[in-house]
């Protein structure tokens, strides 16, 4: 590691004791078929929508199209604010995506424009976005938008495990009217995400979701479920680059592995699939830590939008019998320190500590040692130096055997006294 690096480790060994005799270690069949179900690289590659770089069939195809659209007097209707025949790139990125969602198979794909440009229009799509449907108690908790994956995509997370509370249930859900309304919100959380995609070749022209699947109460919203997944497959096609399931319970990984053969590839090519306690572990392969919300193990709260955009956050892990030990150097008398600090599934033991320069002064305990447990969000403290120093946040994962992934921040405010 390099000497300028703020981390440093320490390996701490087991103590010795008497050698028994191995047993043989035999997976169980649902740990089996869980694994068969995770997908650890996922090859998905979202399109570049150059027209230039697409298969002469898919060139005709892509005429062909537009040729129908204008025989079929569509030449004024338009998606997103976009003119369809408007002759520029934007246009193609959308007739593109009908045309993947129908292998190229330009009639089938002006079907399903067709029905499309007919339900935005009852629906009342391209009004939906600043209406106020009244379900404020669900922002930010069921669907919504929260920042963006590594590539730039915007990402917008579902957790429906609120509903197993059966007021809260009744209260959304409880006639068709309602489940109307919340179809009608749900579609509104969606436009607004596209609203951030660029219709570009070359840019960013899908989003990313990540749904938690814990306390999912499956059969009472299979109906909201199912009329959810309809209107998304037949009005949104490859507005999704990457579908990302977390707190995966061990029968939906069976039930995957059962289905996953009928899929195509492009289609499992975009699930990703993580069991519980593997959460941030899987959201920091594709979404950095900053924009990860904090009770998904990243350091992102709602609070953050506030004061502009995420600052950046370091990455590293934290071995199996491994304390880490990160040393922010250089803080001045009278400056204050905030950070943040967070271990995915933490249950290992944290602490923090200030170590003044000066010969002879004290060790602060700015945080004692405490067991962090698996569920508790990410740490946010503050501390002002009397005297120059160090801070030293601790984490002590000796007890375990299991490697986690952890990000921290620091911010020093120098003091305005001089």
């Amino acid at each position: 590691m390099e000497a300028s690096s703020p981390i440093s480790m320490q390996q701490t060994p087991q103590q010795d004791q008497p050698e028994a005799s191995p047993k043989p270690y035999r997976k169980s069949f649902v740990t089996s078929l869980m694994e068969a179900a995770t997908l650890r690289s996922p090859s998905f590659r979202e399109d570049t929508y150059f027209v230039s770089r697409l298969k002469s069939s898919e060139k005709k195809a892509l005429q062909e199209f537009k040729d129908k659209l204008a025989a079929a007097s569509h030449g004024s209707d338009s998606m997103w604010g976009i003119p369809l025949l408007g002759g520029d790139e934007k246009a193609d990125v959308i007739l593109l995506k009908f045309l993947r969602a129908r292998d190229f198979r330009f009639s089938d794909s002006f079907h399903m424009l067709e029905k499309c440009l007919a339900w935005r229009k009852e629906f009342g799509a391209d009004e939906v976005v600043d209406e106020d449907l009244g379900f404020k108690e669900l922002e930010g908790v069921v669907a919504y938008m929260h920042g963006y994956d590594r590539d730039g995509h915007p990402v917008c997370y579902n957790a429906y495990g609120v509903f197993r509370d059966k007021d809260m249930y009744e209260r959304i859900f409880g006639d068709e009217e309602k489940l109307k309304n919340f179809l009608r919100w749900r579609v509104q959380v969606l436009e607004r995400g596209i609203k951030l995609l660029h219709f570009k070749p070359g840019g960013v022209n899908s989003i990313i979701q990540v749904t938690d699947l814990k306390d999912m109460p499956k059969r009472e919203l299979r109906v909201a479920s199912n009329q959810i997944l309809s209107l998304f497959q037949d009005n949104y096609p490859e507005m999704v680059a990457r579908k990302i399931f977390i707190n995966v319970p061990w029968y939906f990984s069976i039930l995957y592995s059962m289905f996953s053969p009928f899929l195509t590839q492009r289609t499992k090519s975009k699930f990703v699939i993580s069991k519980e306690g593997n959460v941030a572990e899987t959201l920091y392969k594709f979404i950095r830590p900053e924009d990860v919300p904090v009770q998904y193990g990243g350091l992102s709260r709602p609070s953050d939008s506030q004061n502009g955009p995420p600052k950046p956050a370091s990455e590293f892990t934290v071995k199996g019998g491994e304390k880490v030990n990160i040393q922010i150097e250089g803080i001045e008398a009278g400056a204050t320190i905030t950070w943040d600090i967070v271990v995915g599934g933490w249950e290992l033991e944290y602490s923090a500590e200030f170590v003044p320069n000066a010969e002879g002064s004290y060790t602060i305990a700015v945080e004692k040692p405490r067991k962090m447990a698996a569920a508790e969000e990410a740490v946010h403290n503050s501390f002002t130096s009397r005297e120059a120093g160090r801070l030293v946040l601790s984490v002590d994962n000796t007890a375990s055997r299991r490697r986690k992934v952890a990000a921290y921040r620091y911010v020093v405010r120098k003091s305005a006294l001089v």
